[in-house]
């Protein structure tokens, strides 16, 4: 059974590579969704996939890549799968 989460990821997770390590974890584990930079200097991202496989990317998560530091991780839990594949969304300023 797929789970979908959405998760906005707190700390230094800017200009560290985080959306393109996270992408590269999601699709390792075959997770679908997306990952975007938030204005507010967080990274938001929506994971779907099985339930074991999300919870393993939201461990991998609050590691990140080398230069990041996550301080925090907000879940959320979400009704409906909203994509097909996984996606980096640009930021809009």
């Amino acid at each position: 059974m797929n789970k979908a989460m959405k998760l906005i990821i707190q700390g230094k997770v800017q200009a560290v590579g985080y959306r393109r390590w996270f992408e590269q974890q999601a699709i390792a584990l075959g997770l679908k969704g997306y990952v975007k930079n938030l204005q507010t200097g967080d990274v938001e991202a929506v994971i779907i996939g099985p339930a074991e496989a999300v919870q393993n990317m939201i461990q991998r998560s609050h590691i990140g890549p080398a230069r990041a530091a996550v301080k925090q991780i907000i879940q959320m839990e979400l009704d409906q799968d909203l994509t097909r594949d996984f996606k980096i969304f640009e930021t809009l300023i």
